[in-house]
């Protein structure tokens, strides 16, 4: 099963790709987590350190495939989660979309691409071109993370414009939203109403889950010393039981961005106990609601 998590940037996709790639082989699964960002930060609560890229390695070889070894490019992580980070083009030159297929051609050449009960693209934030949808490509199912802001949902929208294009010719579905640290709902529960989709799991506001990013560890490594967080790492193995599940999941339909500016803004500018005429309100984007 390949899986892309996608989300805006800053939401914790990296984070939650990791706990949910843990939580995977604690299930008994064998699992490679493939960073897909310039940043090749993915791995890193995984390893602890930065891992070298693939593009850093074809450029060491000089692109001779035959010259790379496995152990150049995947990395053990913690829990038993290897570990590849694709890396990216030069700033302001080349393609994320092209990084990513020769990561896949290299790990096939590798013969590791095949190896897997499951493997994770954890991808750049926001889907701006071809280029960074690519893992779409190659996935089964996409989760995308989201909180309960407005940009984080606005952008799980174009994800979704992503998935459903992508679906016209590959086998793939949106698999659901997964909420990551947020007191509230109202937002998400809005926005799935609107446009249908399946909330996997919402993860509350715990402080914990962001140190652990700086702390350069899992939830399922801090609870080692501290065990009181152990009732988090239940939600992401929650959320593990539900891929391999192998939901039906969804193609996608997205809103209209003006539709989803007014959709959302609207649950504050229009409270229903107002007792006021809201008719002909201007939201805070300038758009009309009627």
């Amino acid at each position: 099963m390949k899986i892309a998590v996608y989300g805006k940037g800053g939401i914790g996709k990296s984070t939650t790709s990791c706990n949910i790639s843990i939580a995977l082989a604690r299930r008994g699964e064998k699992v490679l987590q493939i960073g897909c960002d310039p940043k090749h930060d993915s791995t890193f609560t995984l390893t602890g350190f930065l891992i070298p890229t693939i593009i850093d390695t074809l450029q060491s070889k000089d692109y001779h495939y035959e010259d790379i070894w496995s152990e150049d490019v995947i990395h053990k992580g913690y829990g038993g989660v290897d570990c590849v980070e694709a890396g990216g083009p030069p700033a302001g030159a080349g393609c994320g979309g092209y990084v990513v297929g020769e990561t896949v051609k290299l790990l096939k050449e590798l013969n590791a691409f095949y190896e897997y009960d499951i493997i994770l693209f954890d991808v750049l934030g926001d889907v701006v071109c071809g280029g960074f949808a690519a893992p779409l490509n190659y996935a089964d199912y996409c989760i995308i993370i989201t909180d309960n802001g407005f940009d984080a949902l606005f952008a799980a929208n174009r994800i979704t414009a992503s998935i459903r294009e992508k679906a016209r010719t590959h086998p793939l579905r949106l698999a659901g939203l997964v909420g990551n640290r947020t007191s509230k709902r109202d937002l998400i529960n809005k926005y799935v109403e609107a446009c249908p989709m399946s909330v996997i799991e919402v993860l509350p506001l715990i402080e914990d889950i962001r140190v652990s990013r700086v702390k350069g560890k899992t939830l399922f490594e801090m609870v080692a010393s501290e065990p009181s967080l152990n009732y988090v790492c239940e939600y992401y193995l929650d959320i593990a039981d539900q891929i391999l599940s192998q939901p039906e999941g969804i193609v996608p339909k997205e809103i209209p961005d003006r539709e989803l500016f007014s959709l959302l803004s609207d649950l504050y500018l229009n409270p229903i106990d107002e007792g006021k005429d809201q008719n002909n309100k201007e939201n805070l984007f300038g758009f009309t609601t009627i």
